[in-house]
């Protein structure tokens, strides 16, 4: 057995401090979103990298919005980032206190989707810096990258009113947003965080315990599903579910990049 991933043991509350509301995940196997179409079709892949690998040596990002050379990808992605922060299609744009644009590496080869900023992601108009974005951190350094090496976004850039859950119409003027960061990114894998980036990006109504553990096909590029870390603050035994999704993600990033994986992340320690 591989040894602790470096999230089981940690303690991301702190004293005195009061819990913040975090976004409600529904359970893996029920609740599954009625979101408008806004991805290609699930394309269910063997267990493991291999079947993708060998289906894909030459991916095709023809549908992608290219960037040429790492200069050029900033300079799209602050354009983008200007071009949101002036929106205001639906009323999210109006209540919220900072667009969370999207943060890491504009050449990240690993990019995560989430859902939608929370209270602590709204202040501060950053991804994922609440005790979901330290999980999140902390999932990261087990598979032996470190934050800085990927690229975080959410679905919706705007925090949703009472963290309550994203309305199909919210996703669906939002989601050209995101289409254009993955675009201009073009990340070798994507890793979609629970169910409303799962189902958007897939255009799918399956819930995320169904569609994770295995690589779909996002328009060319390798997407794994698996829990959002807020699920997992709560259902801290789906852990080894999440860790089990990573060392795939980690495998895979391995073979496109011709390393050779040796089965044991790094142990994080907090």
């Amino acid at each position: 057995m591989e040894k602790g991933w470096g999230i089981d043991t940690i303690t991301l509350s702190r004293p005195n401090e009061p819990s913040e509301p975090q976004p409600r995940h529904p359970s893996p196997e029920k609740q599954p979103l009625k979101n408008p179409d806004s991805g290609g079709p699930v394309c269910k892949l063997a267990e493991g990298t291999d079947g993708y690998l060998s289906r894909n040596t030459s991916r095709q990002r023809s549908t992608q919005t290219s960037a040429t050379g790492g200069e050029g990808q900033v300079q799209n992605l602050e354009a983008l980032r200007n071009e949101m922060q002036a929106c205001h299609q639906c009323p999210l744009g109006k209540t919220r206190t900072n667009l969370v644009f999207g943060a890491g590496n504009p050449r990240a080869t690993l990019m995560f989707v989430g859902e939608a900023p929370g209270r602590d992601e709204d202040l501060q108009g950053e991804p994922f810096v609440g005790r979901a974005g330290q999980l999140l951190t902390k999932i990261i350094e087990a598979i032996g990258l470190k934050r800085s090496d990927v690229y975080i976004a959410n679905v919706l850039k705007c925090r949703p009113p009472g963290n309550r859950n994203p309305l199909p119409d919210e996703i669906a003027l939002c989601i050209p947003y995101l289409l254009k960061q993955i675009g201009i990114i073009q990340p070798k894998v994507l890793c979609a965080l629970g169910t409303f980036a799962a189902q958007t990006l897939l255009n799918t109504r399956a819930p995320v315990g169904t569609l994770r553990g295995r690589f779909h096909d996002y328009k060319g590029t390798p997407m794994m599903v698996t829990f959002h870390p807020a699920y997992l603050l709560r259902n801290p035994n789906d852990k080894a579910k999440v860790w089990e999704d990573m060392k795939k993600v980690r495998d895979l990033l391995n073979k496109l990049s011709g390393k050779s994986s040796d089965g044991e992340a790094p142990v994080s320690h907090p």
